[in-house]
């Protein structure tokens, strides 16, 4: 699954989970309160893990980045030498 879908996955099922606790509250229903805390907890630890996939991919696309950078930098101090 793509970083993208894992956060918005993630946080849907944040929303729905606060949705269903509420109404737990309001009903009186422990039993849907604690499957919606339990919802909304899974859905904040899903879009947590799709945003740090984000970092990462986005750190080593910087990262690659760099080192060409640095490999055109080297190819230009060698060409300057012959």
């Amino acid at each position: 699954m793509t970083a993208y879908k894992d956060q918005v996955q993630g946080r849907l099922k944040e929303v729905q989970g606060k949705i269903k606790e509420a109404a737990g509250k309001l009903m009186g229903n422990k039993e849907l309160q604690a499957k919606g805390k339990a919802q909304k907890t899974r859905g904040k630890a899903q879009a947590k893990f799709g945003d740090v996939k984000q970092k990462l991919k986005a750190t080593k696309k910087k990262a690659t980045k760099k080192k060409a950078t640095k490999k055109k930098a080297a190819k230009r101090k060698a060409a300057a030498k012959k």
